[in-house]
C-alpha cells in the first residue's frame, strides 16, 4: 500500500490544520490591531501581543498534529510538562527577568500612562521626574528635562507610586525646552 493512501485521514487532516492554524493567526492578529487602534496602543505594543499570540496558537497546532498523528497523549504532556519544568527553573533563576516581564505585559494591557506623558516617581532615594519616552516588554525609557535618558525597569514602574504630571499635549513643549 501505498504512503499517500495509507495516511490519506492524518495528510488530510494536517492541511485542514494548517490552513486553519493560518486562518487564526490572521483573525487573531486582525483583532488584536483594531483593538489597537481603538485604544490607540503603540504599534510595537500590539506586535508582542500578536507574536504572542501567534506563539501560543503554533503549540496548539504541534500538539494537535502530533495527536493527528498518532503520537500517545501521555508521551506529549511528558514532553511538554519536562519542558515547561526546565523553562520555569532557568526563569526562576532569573526573576528579576521574569518580573519585568510580568510588569510589561501589565503595563501594556492596564496602561496607566503612555509615551509622551510626563511622570513623577515618588521614590525617597532617587526621585525621578521625566517624560516617557518609549515603554518596552523589560524596561522604560525616560528623558529628563536636562536630557537625560534613563532606562527604568517595569517591576519598579508597578512597585512605585508614579504620578502623572503632564499628558501629551501642547504643554509637552514647556518640559523640552
Amino acid at each position: 500500500m501505498d504512503f499517500y493512501e495509507e495516511h490519506y485521514l492524518q495528510l488530510l487532516t494536517t492541511v485542514i490544520l494548517i490552513v486553519i492554524t493560518m486562518l487564526l493567526r490572521a483573525l487573531v492578529a486582525k483583532l488584536v490591531r483594531k483593538y489597537a487602534r481603538t485604544s490607540e496602543i503603540l504599534e510595537h505594543r500590539t506586535n508582542l501581543v500578536i507574536k504572542y499570540n501567534n506563539i501560543f496558537i503554533n503549540i496548539l497546532f504541534f500538539i494537535t498534529i502530533f495527536i493527528v498523528w498518532g503520537v500517545q497523549t501521555k508521551d506529549i504532556f511528558f514532553t511538554v510538562s519536562s519542558v515547561i519544568t526546565v523553562v520555569g527553573v532557568a526563569l526562576f533563576a532569573q526573576w528579576s527577568i521574569l518580573s519585568n516581564i510580568t510588569s510589561g505585559i501589565i503595563l501594556l494591557f492596564s496602561f496607566p500612562f503612555k509615551i509622551g506623558d510626563i511622570i513623577r516617581i515618588h521614590d525617597k532615594d532617587f526621585p525621578i521626574e521625566a517624560e516617557i519616552e518609549d515603554i518596552r516588554t523589560f524596561h522604560t525609557y525616560l528623558k529628563t528635562r536636562e536630557g537625560e535618558m534613563i532606562t527604568y525597569p517595569n517591576t519598579l514602574l508597578l512597585q512605585k507610586g508614579i504620578s502623572i504630571i503632564k499628558h501629551e499635549s501642547a504643554q509637552y513643549k514647556d518640559f523640552t525646552d
